[in-house]
């Protein structure tokens, strides 16, 4: 018997690689679609300041190279066109060396993407994302079964991920450890998923059961993981089941989906795999030396792991190659939302008629349901609910945000859901202000078609032209 290959993973290595294909084609077309505002050359955090600041060898990236919008975009649009063709299995026509090298592209396109992206990226499943995808590459495809190493590795990114989790809500906020967190975590997460307000309404025993199963999957099944079958099998599928939930009750990127298909390649599913040739030398040598130093390089996230300071999503080198996760240490019990209105009057006093910008995904009109976009990443949307929290989360970008508004820049028009003014008569004055927002009961939802009840707080920007944005420092 072949001891470097595990020919029973074959199935599981093919539905794996075509879901993650599919996770890379969303993930370029995001970035595809959304830069210019973000990052773009006028963008709210351009790309060519920022390499400008930080050098190559902090955050590898083509675009130290060079950088032009045109340029970011072909990166992009050739990530999905890759990305697609991984999906149609075009790695398996190819030579081992060929369907290797074509997996190494699009993770050092999305590598270069994610390594300037700043703020706009600074999410734990970006660096999932080139994590798994780095170790897709040494998965073979036709030609050769599955590497146990591999496999064996994508089990420890998933161990890590689910453990990690578990460990960070048991060590943060004290509702996790009363069963108490889902009282408030379906109405106060960054986006919430057209189901959300009715996991809210759930009774709170159930609440407790649902926290309590979320601490059973993280903390015991990912054990379960590195156990011999069925019983790793069983795990991962319990796995699966938790994070379809999840998927259900918000949007979360491509987090839970991501997880998902990590989960996907522990299964042993029942299907005869073809037979093979043994796996040649130089690729048995390929794959034994990448995991010897992913797993030396696991030293810094598992004693991170461990320590009772343990920080969420945090890369230790520059390549992603070796990260550690976690989400949702703390849960807020209020949700606050900016909300930004503009107004054509000359003079900003509190009569004039200010008209409120419509975002796709976050809260806004309490009359529009939330609707599902993972695992699309709506990533404005994503900041503006960290800019709710604190100022000081949006104060790099938030300033350009407005800038643009008030310039009525079609890119940025773009990523909102609508504005409230026409394209050749941007608004004189923009301000945004806080309001605190609770789900509607069921008997206000019948009442008034609302699904939200806000309450205005403060003032959070006061009102501001283009001119005295242009002035700032």
């Amino acid at each position: 018997m072949d001891w470097f290959t595990a020919p029973d993973y074959w199935w599981s290595r093919l539905v794996f690689q075509r879901a993650l294909a599919g996770l890379y084609l969303v993930a370029f077309l995001t970035a595809a679609v959304q830069f210019r505002a973000l990052l773009g050359e006028r963008g709210m955090l351009p790309i060519p300041r920022y390499v400008r600041r930080v050098p190559f060898r902090s955050a590898p990236s083509l675009f130290h190279l060079h950088y032009s919008d045109r340029f970011f975009a072909a990166c992009s649009w050739t990530g999905c066109a890759v990305s697609a063709a991984l999906l149609a299995g075009l790695d398996s026509l190819l030579p081992l060396w060929g369907g290797m090298l074509l997996w190494l592209v699009p993770w050092a396109l999305y590598l270069s993407v994610v390594n300037v992206g700043q703020t706009w990226y600074a999410f734990g499943w970006e660096s999932l994302l080139l994590e798994v995808g780095f170790l897709a590459v040494f998965l073979g495809n036709d030609e050769v079964a599955p590497p146990v190493v591999v496999l064996f590795l994508l089990r420890w990114i998933l161990f890590r991920v689910e453990f990690g989790a578990g460990l960070i809500k048991m060590r943060g906020d004290t509702c996790w450890r009363k069963l108490t967190c889902l009282y408030y975590h379906h109405e106060t997460q960054p986006m919430p998923g057209p189901l959300s307000w009715f996991f809210h309404h759930l009774p709170k025993p159930l609440h407790r059961v649902e926290v309590a199963a979320n601490h059973f999957t993280q903390l015991v099944v990912p054990v379960l993981l590195f156990t011999p079958q069925p019983i790793a099998t069983a795990a991962a599928s319990l796995m699966i089941a938790t994070q379809l939930w999840l998927v259900l009750s918000g949007n979360f990127s491509w987090l839970n989906w991501i997880t998902i298909v990590l989960a996907l390649s522990a299964l042993r599913l029942p299907a005869s795999a073809p037979a093979t040739a043994p796996a040649p030398l130089w690729y048995e040598i390929v794959v034994l030396a990448v995991g010897a130093l992913l797993l030396y390089l696991s030293y810094h996230p598992v004693t991170n792991m461990i320590s009772r300071r343990q920080v969420m999503n945090r890369s230790f080198d520059p390549l992603h190659l070796v990260n550690t996760y976690g989400a949702f240490g703390s849960v807020s019990q209020i949700r606050y939302e900016v909300v930004v209105e503009g107004t054509l009057d000359d003079t900003p006093y509190e009569g004039a008629e200010w008209r409120e910008y419509e975002f796709k995904g976050k809260p806004g009109d309490p009359r529009h349901w939330p609707r599902q976009f993972a695992p699309y990443h709506l990533r404005l949307d994503w900041l503006m609910w960290f800019a709710a929290l604190s100022p000081a989360y949006a104060g790099s970008w938030f300033g350009g945000l407005v800038e643009r508004l008030l310039d009525n820049d079609r890119d940025t028009l773009r990523l909102l859901r609508s504005s409230p003014f026409p394209p050749d008569e941007p608004p004189r004055f923009v301000r945004a202000r806080l309001f605190r927002y609770r789900y509607t009961t069921w008997r206000e939802l019948r009442e008034t078609g609302a699904c939200w009840e806000r309450t205005y707080v403060r003032e959070y920007l006061p009102p501001t032209r283009l001119a005295a944005v242009a002035q700032r420092p």
